[in-house]
């Protein structure tokens, strides 16, 4: 087929209804998981349509990302063929005990893989319903597993060479980062806000606000979501991944100083013409990111407003981390190591656990696998493996999902065209092959039927499901002995997987956007207790600090499925979450200070206690901060400020403070 005409052919697709990006890339991979398919039949296989599977599974748009999840994806093979195989001696035969053991295995893959992020994630999932596959498909014949197990992995490494060949040869080596200029024009923007408070700030006016702070964290947490994918493949990618975040960081911290400009601390060194030296200085930063690809004059700016910034809070210290960060941007960008002093004064980047989806998500995978494989010893159903095996999928892949129930739709849909193309090469096609090549070969129209289900505008949804039932239900064994019975009894056990994952996710713990908010709210409070039962480090406040940014912009990105309302809100009490965990490091270095009185210090360690217990009653942590910060205002009234502040926050806030989930 010429060049021409293949793009013809794509130009009249996208008149009926196909997407051409996604139709030229499917096409692509259809052709990779037929050559696979042909090659594990080739080196004699059992099942050479898993080699397709694998193919539809590994392929990604961009190199570095297919090489990272063709990694996991033999990883996590390699550990759930082990597993499985593992079940499968110790059960002996004894389906209730294969049935306890796998629920044991998946409830524990669910969770691990709840916790971790982008393709490890995927990975350990992999290994949950890799162990099933070993383990139900062998499940009558244990003496066989090994060679099943072999078969398996073999099959997975045809598969992700065939993907790596194709993919190599004509997918893009890399791309730009999605939000990288996005995230410097709010760079650009925040440096005008703060040079607009440095130009305010004799009469104390407002810098933002609270709607306009909400727009800005919805749009870093925006980007934030689309990151990880992008970490992808190299070190390079990571590192560059890595500085952005910690850019987006240092504009969350100058969020938070901006929240409230007239409670800023101003000592006598800070005069008006510091602050409009310092307004200047942010003004040309702010010209010159949006204007020079390379921001090197914008960081040699950011230091002179950092030096005219002294005597004013801490906005020397922000205005630093900015030119930090900007500076680790750039560096990451390049293949230079970033300079060690400035290594030394980065901020870190620490990103979220969801503890408390993960701990509901291994009981979900376990209970759901246990009761649905109690149904299959008790009916001995012969559909039973398969449905089992598709429920194994629906109950550890969608589990981080945003809205698996409502996901699982798709999904069915798409298993059901997967079945019906499946049996359509069964019944009129492979009855009249006269071997097993022929077979093989009499696949690939479907598996590129497939490719175009998965194109299309209507189907694109359900496309990648209905290509990995196709292929899981094609199993060319020759010689075929045409059964429509048992054919379509297949296909209905493959479809009731899907099924009883909708019920799993509907009845069983179910996943909601009300759930997932209450436990982000109920981890930073959780973790603004812990934080005040324990004294603190230098290092330990960075830690926290980032992790919580990072939980910031996850609530934020939550609340907005939630709808248009709850975004500010989200926004508000996770900065006063920041500000209240900047309190607590404020009373441990109150703590260590042997020139307070005795009686300061009671009222440090009741404040402490008390926050110790914040879930508890939020509403009786405020007058302690407040009588702290009495007994230290003319001492240390910057201290005593962030204190009247935080106890602000807090009696605003009470129904955010006492949020309240299991966490782990």
């Amino acid at each position: 087929m010429s060049t021409g005409f293949y793009d013809r052919f794509l130009e009249r697709a996208a008149g009926w209804g196909f997407d051409s990006p996604r139709l030229r890339q499917h096409l692509r991979t259809a052709f990779a998981a037929c050559l696979a398919v042909f090659a594990a039949w080739a080196l004699g296989l059992q099942h050479p349509q898993w080699a397709g599977m694998t193919v539809w599974a590994a392929s990604q748009p961009l190199r570095g990302q297919m090489l990272e999840k063709s990694f996991f994806r033999i990883t996590g093979t390699i550990i759930g063929i082990a597993g499985g195989v593992g079940l499968v001696l110790l059960a002996q035969g004894h389906l209730l005990y294969l049935i306890t053991g796998l629920a044991l295995w998946m409830g524990l893959c669910a969770g691990l893989g709840n916790l971790q992020r982008g393709f490890a994630s995927y990975g350990t999932m992999l290994a949950g319903y890799s162990a099933a596959m070993v383990a139900l498909l062998d499940s009558g014949n244990p003496a066989h597993v090994y060679a099943l197990g072999w078969d398996r992995l073999l099959t997975a490494l045809t598969g992700v060479v065939a993907a790596l060949i194709v993919g190599w040869l004509f997918i893009p080596a890399d791309a730009e980062i999605p939000g990288n200029g996005q995230v410097r024009r709010l760079c650009a923007r925040l440096l005008r806000d703060m040079a607009a408070a440095a130009r305010q700030v004799m009469p104390g006016q407002s810098a933002l606000s609270p709607k306009e702070l909400a727009e800005r964290l919805s749009a870093l947490a925006l980007i934030e979501e689309g990151l990880e994918p992008h970490a992808a493949g190299s070190q390079r990618s990571r590192r560059a991944v890595r500085a952005l975040r910690r850019l987006m960081n240092t504009q969350i911290s100058a969020l938070l100083w901006l929240r409230d400009s007239t409670g800023k601390t101003i000592t006598a060194d800070f005069s008006s013409t510091h602050a409009l030296t310092m307004a200047e200085a942010l003004e040309q930063a702010a010209k010159l990111l949006e204007t020079q690809p390379a921001p090197h004059a914008a960081i040699d700016a950011i230091a002179r407003a950092r030096d005219a910034a002294a005597g004013w809070g801490h906005a020397q210290e922000i205005i630093g981390n900015i030119g930090l960060a900007l500076q680790a941007h750039l560096v990451a960008a390049s293949d230079l190591p970033l300079p060690s002093q400035h290594r030394a004064r980065q901020l870190p980047v620490v990103l979220h656990s969801d503890w408390v989806s993960a701990r509901r998500a291994m009981l979900r995978a376990f209970s759901s696998i246990f009761l649905v494989g109690l149904i299959w010893v008790i009916s001995g159903w012969s559909g039973g493996a398969y449905m089992l095996l598709g429920l194994s999928v629906m109950i550890t892949v969608f589990s981080s999902f945003e809205n698996p129930a409502f996901t699982m739709r798709y999904v069915i849909l798409g298993q059901a065209m997967g079945a019906a193309v499946a049996l359509a090469c069964q019944w009129l096609v492979w009855p009249l092959a006269g071997s097993q090549l022929q077979m093989v070969l009499w696949m690939m129209p479907f598996i590129f039927i497939g490719a175009l289900l998965f194109s299309h505008r209507r189907t694109m949804l359900s496309g990648y499901d209905c290509n990995m039932v196709l292929l899981l239900a094609l199993s060319p064994q020759f010689p075929y002995t045409l059964d429509y019975g048992h054919s379509l009894a297949m296909a209905v056990a493959i479809i009731t997987g899907p099924l009883a994952g909708w019920l799993a996710y509907r009845f069983i713990l179910p996943i909601t956007v009300q759930g997932r908010l209450q436990g982000l709210r109920a981890m930073m409070v959780h973790e603004l207790q812990d934080m005040a039962a324990a004294p603190m480090h230098t290092k330990d406040v960075r830690i926290w600090r980032a992790r919580l940014f990072h939980r910031l912009l996850r609530l934020v990105r939550a609340s907005e499925k939630a709808g248009p309302a709850e975004v500010q809100q989200a926004a508000s009490c996770g900065l006063a979450a920041l500000r209240v965990g900047k309190t607590i490091h404020v009373l441990h270095g109150l703590s260590d200070d042997v020139l307070q009185s005795e009686s300061t210090a009671r009222s440090v360690r009741s404040a402490l206690l008390r926050l110790q217990n914040l879930q508890a009653a939020p509403a009786k942590a405020a007058p302690l901060l407040r009588a702290v910060a009495k007994r230290i205002q003319h001492r240390q009234p910057e201290q005593a400020l962030q204190l009247q502040l935080a106890a602000q926050d807090i009696a605003e806030h009470r129904q955010f403070f006492a949020s309240t989930a299991q966490i782990a």
